[in-house]
């Protein structure tokens, strides 16, 4: 199965509500709202795992001596409470493939090629990235660096002998197919050659090839261009007149970054309050606090230095800002689990107390 086609159809069919962007935002609400049930486990963990803290430490400082025993009374310990520690990792192991999936759809070349382009509310395109050298599609010059790479379309128009046409034919590899003859010098043309095994053809229909027409797309600029190759020997050549581009900063990327740091600081601070009335000691909360505020910071930093798409950072940001009303809520539905929990206690104690007779 094909994710990345799987992923840019259901974007499709989500942006008829207003453009990809919204689809974009839509696609993130639906797949937390998938998660819910696992937010709940994740914050219902966090919460025991704070609960439960001292009597943890207290063990651990018993048996600091032999840690094997420690480990055994650790796992009794979390067997005797009905705890996994591991419970709050889930949803973000969860979470991760969709957003690698998400980054390499948005930078697909059938997503560029279709919505690329598309822009919503400051956004000019969802798949800049902060920096980027931005070449013009389809004009018959492809703009270049010195260092960057190609790869082809999905497909291919192929002409072979005796004027017969196959269209769509299958490229197998499209990020391997295409090389680079000689050196690649912006401003001069460049030779590219495709093997004609790379077409997904029988060897009789390879043998009657004379052209093709071929999407090539550069990596670094995502500048798609509908090349002409011809046949030569056992190969397919192209001759490309080039020009060279220069990186260009995107404000509303670097604007989008921002918005997820500070999504996040909030998010990380919705996650602090919830904690706020269980019991934790200084060095676990001074560790706490120091993750919280420097978390924000090494992503951001980290997004900066790799390059992300505008539509990955919005899909980002709409999870945090999920993230947040989520655990708004489920800690709301926890505080009251945990009231009905001591009235049960309460109403079972003055139940079980015993009569006291004047005399």
């Amino acid at each position: 199965m094909d994710f990345t086609t799987l992923t840019i159809d259901i974007l499709k069919t989500l942006s008829i509500v207003g453009g990809y962007g919204v689809g974009i935002i839509l696609l993130t609400i639906i797949i937390r709202a998938a998660m819910w049930p696992l937010g709940v486990s994740q914050q219902r963990s966090m919460r025991t795992m704070q609960m439960l803290q001292p009597k943890m430490k207290a063990i651990q400082e018993r048996y600091k001596s032999n840690p094997q025993v420690m480990q055994q009374k650790m796992m009794e310990f979390y067997k005797e409470h009905k705890f996994n520690p591991m419970a709050g990792c889930f949803p973000l192991l969860i979470q991760m493939p969709i957003f690698i999936l998400l980054y390499s759809t948005l930078m697909s070349p059938q997503f560029i090629q279709l919505a690329g382009d598309s822009h919503f509310l400051f956004i000019n395109r969802l798949d800049a990235t902060l920096k980027t050298s931005a070449g013009i599609s389809h004009d018959g010059t492809l703009g270049v660096s010195k260092y960057d790479t190609f790869m082809t379309g999905k497909t291919a128009k192929v002409y072979l002998k005796d004027d017969e046409v196959l269209s769509a034919v299958k490229i197998d590899k499209p990020n391997k197919a295409i090389e680079v003859q000689g050196d690649l010098t912006p401003g001069e043309n460049v030779d590219f050659k495709i093997s004609l095994d790379s077409l997904n053809l029988k060897f009789s229909q390879l043998d009657q090839i004379e052209k093709a027409e071929i999407d090539v797309m550069d990596v670094q600029t995502k500048e798609t261009e509908t090349i002409d190759f011809v046949r030569k020997d056992g190969i397919l050549t192209a001759t490309v007149p080039t020009k060279e581009v220069k990186t260009s900063f995107h404000y509303d990327v670097a604007i989008l970054i921002a918005l997820f740091a500070l999504t996040m600081f909030f998010s990380q601070k919705a996650m602090m309050a919830m904690n706020k009335n269980t019991q934790q000691d200084a060095a676990a909360q001074a560790m706490q606090k120091s993750m919280n505020t420097f978390m924000p910071i090494m992503l951001t930093f980290t997004f900066i230095i790799i390059p992300i798409p505008a539509g990955v950072l919005l899909y980002l940001i709409s999870s945090n800002c999920f993230q947040v009303l989520q655990t708004v809520i489920i800690n709301k539905q926890l505080e009251n689990e945990d009231k009905k929990k001591e009235e049960k206690i309460d109403d079972l104690d003055v139940a079980n107390a015993k009569q006291i007779k004047e005399k």
